[in-house]
C-alpha cells in the first residue's frame, strides 16, 4: 500500500514538473525575442504565433504545421559549420499541440524544414531549434532535395550579396490535400517563399510559388507577385510597411534587381 502511495506521489510530482515546463515554454514562445525583426512579421490567420529564439511561426492546428515561418537571414549568419543532426522534437510552445514526428514515419515524405538548418549554422542552439516539428512540412524527397534545396541555396546567396534578407515561407493550404499520420498532417500541393531585401538601398521583394513536385526549371520561372501569395493564403506579409511602398512592391512580378 505504501509503495502505491509513493508511486502516485512521484507520478504526480513528475506531471506537475512537466506541466510547469510546458507553461514556461508557452509563455516564452509568446514573447517577441530581441533577435526578431517585428517590422517584417506577417499577420496570422490562426491567432497562434510562436516566437522562438531564431525564428517565428504561425501554427495552423487543422493542418498540423506552420502556415508560415519567418526569420531574418543576415550575411553574418552564414556558416559552413556542421553540427550533429539532432532528433526532431515536438514544439511544446504550440498551445494546441504540435504534430508528433511519428506522423512522418513510413509516410514516404521527408520532414521538410521551413526554416532550414543550413540557415542556422552559426550556433548549435540555433541549428537544433530548427528540428522542432512546428518547423517541418511533408515534402516529396525529390522536391525537397531538388528545386526546394536550390531555392534555399539561392536565398543564402542573396543574404550574402545583399547583407541580409527577411524570409517568410510555408505551404499553400487548399481543399485538395492528402494527409499523413494519425494526426492527419496536411501535404501541401504548393509551397511558397517570400523575401524582402531592405539593406541594399531601396527595399525590394520577390516571391516564389512552387508546385510540390520535382523540377529542373530555372527558379525565376516560379516568381509570382506577393499579392498572389496573399490571395492564396489570406496572409498580409508586410503590414508594417508604408502602404504606398507595400502596394507597389507586392504587386510586382519583376525579378529585376535580384541576381540569379
Amino acid at each position: 500500500m505504501l509503495a502505491i502511495v509513493i508511486l502516485i506521489v512521484v507520478l504526480g510530482y513528475e506531471f506537475l514538473l512537466e506541466k510547469k515546463e510546458v507553461e514556461q515554454t508557452v509563455e516564452a514562445g509568446s514573447e517577441v525575442k530581441i533577435t526578431t525583426n517585428t517590422v517584417y512579421l506577417p499577420t496570422s490567420t490562426t491567432g497562434q504565433v510562436v516566437h522562438h529564439e531564431y525564428y517565428s511561426l504561425s501554427y495552423s492546428e487543422p493542418n498540423e504545421q506552420a502556415e508560415w515561418v519567418a526569420y531574418e537571414l543576415k550575411a553574418e549568419h552564414l556558416s559552413n559549420t556542421n553540427f550533429e543532426r539532432p532528433y526532431f522534437e515536438i514544439d511544446k510552445a504550440v498551445k494546441t499541440g504540435a504534430a508528433h514526428w511519428r506522423n512522418y514515419k513510413g509516410s514516404g515524405y521527408d520532414r521538410g524544414h521551413l526554416c532550414p538548418a543550413g540557415d542556422r549554422r552559426f550556433s548549435k542552439k540555433a541549428h537544433d531549434e530548427t528540428f522542432l516539428t512546428s518547423n517541418i512540412s511533408p515534402q516529396d524527397h525529390e522536391f525537397n532535395s531538388g528545386i526546394w534545396n536550390r531555392l534555399e541555396q539561392k536565398v543564402r546567396y542573396w543574404a550574402k550579396k545583399y547583407n541580409g534578407v527577411y524570409v517568410v515561407t510555408g505551404g499553400i493550404f487548399d481543399d485538395n490535400m492528402t494527409t499523413i499520420g494519425t494526426e492527419k498532417v496536411s501535404v501541401p500541393n504548393r509551397f511558397y517563399k517570400v523575401m524582402i531585401d531592405y539593406n541594399s538601398g531601396r527595399p525590394k521583394m520577390i516571391a516564389f510559388l512552387l508546385p510540390h513536385k520535382a523540377s529542373n526549371q530555372p527558379l525565376y520561372t516560379y516568381v509570382v507577385s506577393v499579392d498572389e501569395i496573399e490571395n492564396l493564403t489570406g496572409i498580409d506579409f508586410f503590414p508594417e510597411l508604408e502602404d504606398a511602398l507595400e502596394n507597389q512592391l507586392e504587386a510586382s512580378t519583376s525579378y529585376k534587381g535580384w541576381s540569379f
